[in-house]
């Protein structure tokens, strides 16, 4: 699948069919997250895979009450430890830096996801203390950025509405607009 096919045709899957998704495309979708770039490349994500039903129903109490996350296969849950990235850029690097690597690694196993044939969705409302008990994951220097919910999708949701490039992108400085296919701005 071309990377733009992947950008422009994923979507945010909420229904899966029960079958099971293989050990080597979950082991594929990490390997796409370990290649996301990160500052420093310091590569501060850690990941936890999730296929107890169980734990899944618990999870899915966590994202306050949606459930439907319990009826994926897997669930991947994105950390960040954040010892080294605060050595190296203090406070900016445990109040930004990691969300911003955390959403790079992300980004790169929905792409994974779709390219296999398989829904995702990217869960960021959860209690981080629910699911770092039900995890056993330290309270300290860990930050739980997103549940990952994958599965072979049972649904093929429609496109969302996207803004025009004309209302979101200026011409060299704030305010001058950018008008597509043409070099000229407003």
């Amino acid at each position: 699948m071309d990377v733009f096919e992947a950008i422009f045709d994923r979507r945010s899957v909420r229904r899966f069919i029960t079958k099971p998704v293989e050990e080597n495309k979950v082991a594929k979708i990490l390997d796409a997250a370990r290649w996301a770039p990160s500052i420093g490349n310091l590569q501060e994500w850690e990941f936890i895979v999730v296929r107890d039903p169980g734990r899944k129903l618990q999870l899915s109490e966590a994202a306050v009450g949606q459930y439907w996350i319990a009826q994926s296969s897997v669930i991947i849950i994105v950390l960040t430890k954040n010892d080294r990235i605060t050595r190296a850029y203090g406070r900016k690097g445990q109040d930004f830096y990691v969300k911003y690597d955390a959403a790079a690694a992300i980004q790169n196993m929905l792409l994974a996801a779709h390219s296999l044939g398989l829904g995702a969705c990217w869960v960021s409302v959860f209690d981080e203390i629910a699911v770092k008990r039900i995890l056993k994951v330290p309270t300290n220097n860990i930050d739980v950025h997103a549940l990952i919910p994958l599965g072979y999708p049972a649904e093929k949701p429609s496109p969302p509405h996207r803004l025009g490039l004309e209302g979101i992108t200026f011409f060299e400085e704030y305010g001058q607009r950018w008008v597509k296919d043409t070099p000229k701005f407003l």
